[in-house]
C-alpha cells in the first residue's frame, strides 16, 4: 500500500516505470503507428511522461478485442462475479489513492488537497456500482391479449462501449465510464484526453489486478481527431458515452449516425449561480465564489454567470473579488496551493484570449484578468480567481463556456426577471440558488432549465443522484441508477402458455 507518493515527477512509481503504452486484450503494447506523444506538467510546463500515439488502427484492434471479450465468456458472468470485480477494483483504488491523487495533480494540474479530495467520491462510485450488478431486473407485464400470454422484460448489456474521457478529472471520469459498464456487463475500449492520459492508465493496470479478463477493458490514447473520432464512427461500437465540449458532442452524434449507436452526451456548461439580497452571505460568498475558482474554474457546471440581486450587487461582487484574492495559487503539488494551473497551453491562451474579450465589450476586472507570471509561475499556465462586472447578458463571457477560473456578474431585480435572463442560454447542465425563502427556492428549483440545482450549496455530488444537462449541455444522465439504465437494453418477451 503506498501510504505516502512523493509529488517529484522523478520519484512517483508510475513515472519513473515502463514506456506507457496502449492495453488491447489484456496486453500493453505500443502503436501501431510507432508514434508517440508528450504530457506535461501543467504547474512546471515541463515533460512528465511520453505516451503511445493510439489511431484509427489501434482502435480497430481494442474494438475487436472488446467484441471478442463481450461475446466470449464475460457475457455469461454473474451479477455478482462482476459485484465482486469492482469491489476489488475499489479496494485496488483505495489501497493505492495517494498514488493515484498524485497522478491527477501532476498530469492534469489539480491542487492536491482537491485530488485527495476526492477519495469518498471515487471509490463511493465504485462502490454504488458494484451494488447495481445485482440490482438489475427486467418486470413482469401484464397485458390484455386474449387468451394464455405472459410478457416480461429482460435488461441486457448494450455490448461495446466507447468511452471517451475529458481532461480536468482524470481519477473521477474514468471511474464514471468503467463503473456502470462493468457492472452491466458491458466491455470498453476508453479513449482518455490528450492532454491528462496518465491516471486512466494506472486504473487499467489496477483493473488487471483486480481480474477484469483480457479485452473488457482497453486504453487508447492518442488524439480526439484520429483515436476519437475513429472510436466514435466504429461501426461495431454499441454505445459511445463521451464527457467533453458541446463541439464534439455534435461531432460525435453525426459519427454516430452509420450504425444508429446509443449515445450519451455530458457536455458544457454557462450555469447561473443565483444570489438573492435575502441570502446568508457569509455562506454564499465563498460558495459562489468557488462554485467557479474550484479546478481553476475547470469544471463543466461551474456557475460562471453570477446574477446578483441588484440591492446587494456591489457589496457581493467586491467581497467575491477579495475572497478570490485570498485563495493560494500554485503549484499544485503545494498541499497549501487552492487554486493550481490551467491544464495546457492551448487552455491558457483559450482563457486569456476571454480576459482580452471581456475587456474589449466593456466589462471590468474587480480581480484577477491577467495571467500571473511572476517567479516560479512563469513557467506554468496560471490565471487568477477573476471576478467581471459591468457584464450584459448578450457579453460573449456571458454567453460562452470560458473553462477558467473567470466570474462574470449580472445585476437582477426580482425573480420572474432572473428566471428568464438565467435560462436564456444555449446550455443547461447546472444552476445555484442562495436564498433564506423556502418559496424562491422551489419557484427557481422548478423553473431553472438546467440539469442540477445546488440551493445554498454548489457541486454537491453523490453516486446515488443522476448528473446531466439540458439543450446543448447534452443528454443522458450519469449517476443514480438513470447512469446503469444507460449501459442496458430492454427485451420484451412473450410467452404463449395455453
Amino acid at each position: 500500500m503506498n501510504v505516502l507518493t512523493p509529488l517529484d515527477p522523478a520519484r512517483h512509481p508510475f513515472l519513473t516505470g515502463k514506456p506507457k503504452r496502449l492495453l488491447i486484450d489484456g496486453k500493453w503494447v505500443e502503436a501501431v503507428s510507432g508514434k508517440t506523444f508528450d504530457t506535461l506538467n501543467p504547474s512546471t510546463g515541463a515533460l512528465l511522461a511520453s505516451v503511445a500515439e493510439g489511431d484509427a488502427e489501434d482502435i480497430n484492434r481494442a474494438v475487436a478485442a472488446a467484441r471478442h471479450a463481450f461475446n466470449g465468456p464475460w457475457r455469461k458472468a454473474k451479477p455478482f462475479e462482476r459485484q465482486n470485480l469492482l469491489l476489488r477494483l475499489a479496494d485496488l483504488v483505495e489501497q493505492n489513492f495517494e498514488e493515484l491523487a498524485a497522478l491527477d495533480t501532476l498530469d492534469m494540474g489539480a491542487p492536491i488537497s482537491r485530488t485527495r479530495g476526492n477519495r469518498l467520491r471515487v471509490l463511493g462510485m465504485l462502490r454504488f456500482y458494484a451494488g447495481q450488478a445485482t440490482a438489475i431486473h427486467g418486470e413482469t407485464i401484464e397485458n390484455s391479449l386474449p387468451g394464455d400470454y405472459v410478457s416480461f422484460t429482460l435488461k441486457e448489456p448494450v455490448g461495446v462501449v466507447g468511452a471517451i474521457i475529458p481532461w480536468n478529472a482524470p481519477l473521477a471520469s474514468t471511474v464514471w465510464k468503467l463503473g456502470p459498464a462493468l457492472a452491466t456487463g458491458c466491455t470498453v475500449v476508453l479513449k482518455p484526453a490528450e492532454e491528462a492520459p496518465l491516471t486512466a492508465l494506472r486504473v487499467a493496470e489496477l483493473c488487471q489486478e483486480a481480474g477484469v479478463p483480457p479485452g473488457v477493458v482497453n486504453v487508447v490514447t492518442g488524439y480526439g481527431e484520429t483515436a476519437g473520432a475513429a472510436l466514435a464512427a466504429h461501426p461495431d461500437v454499441d454505445k459511445v458515452a463521451f464527457t467533453g465540449s458541446h463541439l464534439t458532442g455534435q461531432k460525435i452524434v453525426q459519427a454516430s449516425a452509420g450504425n444508429l449507436k446509443r449515445v450519451s452526451l455530458e457536455l458544457g456548461g454557462k450555469s447561473p449561480d443565483v444570489v438573492f439580497a435575502d441570502a446568508d452571505l457569509d455562506a454564499a460568498v465563498p460558495g459562489a465564489g468557488m462554485a467557479v475558482f474550484a479546478n481553476s474554474g475547470q469544471i463543466c457546471s461551474a456557475g460562471t454567470r453570477l446574477f446578483v440581486e441588484q440591492k446587494i450587487y456591489e457589496e457581493f461582487t467586491a467581497r467575491v473579488a477579495v475572497y478570490g484574492k485570498t485563495l493560494r495559487v500554485g503549484n499544485s503539488s503545494d498541499p497549501d496551493t487552492q487554486v493550481g494551473p490551467l491544464v495546457s497551453p492551448e487552455q491558457l491562451d483559450r482563457v486569456t484570449g476571454y480576459l482580452a474579450i471581456g475587456r474589449q465589450e466593456g466589462a471590468r476586472p474587480l480581480s484577477g484578468g491577467e495571467r500571473l507570471t511572476q517567479g516560479a509561475m512563469a513557467q506554468g499556465f496560471f490565471v487568477p480567481p477573476t471576478v467581471f462586472v459591468d457584464v450584459r447578458d448578450e457579453m460573449r463571457i456571458a454567453q460562452e463556456e470560458i473553462f477558467g477560473p473567470v466570474i462574470s456578474a449580472i445585476p437582477f431585480t426580482d425573480v420572474d426577471e432572473v428566471i428568464e435572463r438565467a435560462n436564456q442560454t444555449n446550455f443547461g447542465l447546472g444552476s445555484g440558488v442562495w436564498t433564506r425563502d423556502v418559496g424562491k427556492a422551489h419557484q427557481l428549483a422548478r423553473s431553472l432549465r438546467a440539469g442540477s440545482v445546488w440551493v445554498n450549496c454548489y457541486q454537491a455530488m453523490d453516486p446515488a443522484v443522476p448528473f446531466g444537462g439540458y439543450k446543448m449541455s447534452g443528454y443522458g444522465r450519469e449517476g443514480g441508477k438513470q447512469h446503469v439504465e444507460e449501459y442496458l437494453n430492454v427485451k420484451a418477451v412473450w410467452i404463449k402458455t395455453g
